[in-house]
């Protein structure tokens, strides 16, 4: 389920009109129950193929436009970025069982764009009723008749998908709010590390339901910090549950584990019995103040940050595993050290503050070591968000955030 007693592929698959989900290249990606029925056609039939080697014109009937129209329409969705109600259209359809035998059928489509978090076109949403049945019920009265008939089923219709549209809307809304208000309530709340200065930021996706999979941790131990974030595959409710259990697991190992290898080790052995858990990733750093020893591990997650006082910037990369419970039998992980000298800045983040669609993650990364080196010099607090604001993208970022930025 993706939320509080709402399945949306279940609701695709239910919806009463038949609904296609084709990609920009017009390759068909999913189908609901309702077109495999209209269209006569099988899953297997469709998905995965070319929307016109599918559904191609009647070659019999040389006065044939359904391709041309459906494609010009569909194209200007592309352009425009922007819905396209068509006009009736008469496109035939091979017979599924009788090949090369046509039937004359009638559509009503609607084309609409899925925006991408960029404002491209992810994918085309093509609606499609068919009104055979109608136009050949009312053949007998004029062609405005007709148009009159039609018009108006096609506009009671039209409000009913609109009501549909605005509950989901709202489902959505929900189980994004509840969600948020979870995760606020099972991350810790900021609190004073000695005489070391911290800052923690948690950033929801902006406008989207991508959210409460990310955590972090800071744990207080005799003459040295442990610090972790992680990120769990998926989002809304039952992310935060897992993220919730995995935060709680994290920082108990913390506590009793003899580094940060052997805490993750306990966490990946404890996720592989939490549903939702595998592929999550998280790093965990500690702190050793007396001897000035940074001592690592990540599962899978974007390696930490050092940004020193002089402005060169490492990246603590020298103990990656794949992430929790990838790996098919249980394995010791990796552990690395690293010195540090006061003023140094520390910084642990999830993916969200520096992964962009189609871009390469080393610019993300790049970027991050840009913005640490330069305001190098602010306090945590103002710092972190600095960093939120740079790193940021006009239009929002996709998926959530999660900073945690030490002073050393």
């Amino acid at each position: 389920m993706n939320g509080p007693g709402i399945d949306y592929e279940a609701v695709f698959q239910a919806l009463p009109g038949a609904v296609a989900v084709l990609t920009p290249g017009l390759v068909f990606a999913d189908v609901n129950e309702a077109f495999l029925s209209m269209s006569g056609r099988t899953r297997e039939q469709v998905v995965g193929r070319y929307l016109f080697d599918v559904f191609p014109d009647n070659p019999d009937d040389p006065s044939a436009t359904g391709v041309r129209n459906l494609r010009a329409s569909l194209e200007r969705v592309l352009a425009t970025r922007e819905p396209d109600t068509m006009a009736l259209q008469r496109y035939d359809v091979e017979a599924p069982d009788r090949p090369g035998q046509w039937q004359e059928r009638y559509w009503s489509p609607v084309n609409a764009p899925v925006l991408a978090p960029d404002g491209s076109v992810a994918f085309l949403l093509h609606r499609v009723e068919e009104v055979t049945e109608l136009m050949q019920a009312r053949g007998r009265g004029t062609a405005g008749e007709r148009a009159q008939v039609l018009e108006s089923e096609l506009y009671t219709r039209a409000r009913e998908l609109q009501k549909v549209n605005e509950r989901l809307r709202r489902a959505h809304a929900r189980e994004r709010e509840v969600a948020l208000h979870l995760q606020e309530a099972m991350l810790p709340p900021p609190r004073p590390l000695g005489h070391h200065h911290a800052a923690v930021r948690y950033r929801p996706a902006t406008g989207a339901l991508n959210v409460c999979g990310d955590w972090y941790d800071l744990v207080e131990l005799p003459g040295r910090t442990a610090v972790a974030v992680g990120d769990v595959v998926g989002h809304g409710l039952r992310a935060a549950g897992v993220m919730g259990l995995l935060r709680s697991a994290l920082s108990a190992a913390s506590r009793v584990a003899d580094g940060p290898a052997r805490a993750l080790e306990v966490l990946d052995l404890y996720s592989r019995d939490v549903h939702g858990a595998e592929s999550t990733t998280a790093v965990s750093v500690v702190i050793d103040w007396t001897n000035r020893v940074l001592t690592y591990s990540s599962a899978g997650h974007p390696p930490p940050v050092l940004c020193h006082p002089d402005g060169t910037v490492e990246f603590l990369d020298r103990a990656t595993d794949p992430p929790l419970g990838a790996l098919p039998e249980h394995a010791p992980r990796p552990q690395a050290r690293t010195p540090f000298t006061d003023g140094t800045v520390l910084a642990l983040y999830t993916d969200g503050l520096v992964e962009r669609r189609r871009e390469d993650i080393d610019t993300g990364l790049d970027r991050l070591a840009d913005a640490l080196a330069r305001h190098r010099a602010a306090a945590p607090e103002a710092l972190a968000d600095i960093l939120l604001t740079e790193l940021t993208p006009p239009s929002g970022v996709t998926d959530d955030t999660a900073l945690v930025l030490l002073r050393l």
